[in-house]
């Protein structure tokens, strides 16, 4: 099975970090990567870009409404995203706690929310 993961940060928290303190973070932040990537388990990922470039769309008289910012209103935004393969929750638990989100930046809110993919359609371009 495949689940998406959600990895959560506090902007404000974020933006108010020392130069320095957001150094060290960064530095760590490789050695956690490969070891994600190192169990052959990571399908993909991705970081996402902060705040201002997000906007939101819903449906208002059937057609979309397109606003700036993110879409719900939330201290904590999704900064970035993975999708791994795990045999069940607990193999699932193991793989996602690689994640820097899951042992870095509490300070800055930094989190994982795990998702069991359901249904997943995938069209390739030609």
């Amino acid at each position: 099975m495949k689940y998406l993961c959600l990895a959560y940060y506090d902007p404000e928290k974020m933006d108010a970090m020392a130069p320095a303190d957001m150094q060290a973070l960064v530095e760590a932040l490789p050695a956690k990567d490969a070891a994600l990537a190192e169990t052959g388990k990571l399908v993909w990922s991705g970081s996402l870009e902060g705040p201002k470039a997000t906007f939101g769309m819903r449906p208002r008289g059937g057609k979309p409404v397109v606003t700036d910012g993110p879409y719900a209103e939330a201290k904590e935004m999704v900064g970035g995203f993975f999708v791994i393969e795990a045999a069940d929750k607990e193999e699932a638990v193991r793989i996602a706690s690689l994640h820097p989100a899951a042992t870095l930046g509490e300070h800055i809110g930094w989190g994982i929310e795990v998702h069991p993919i359901g249904t997943c359609s995938v069209k390739t371009q030609k």
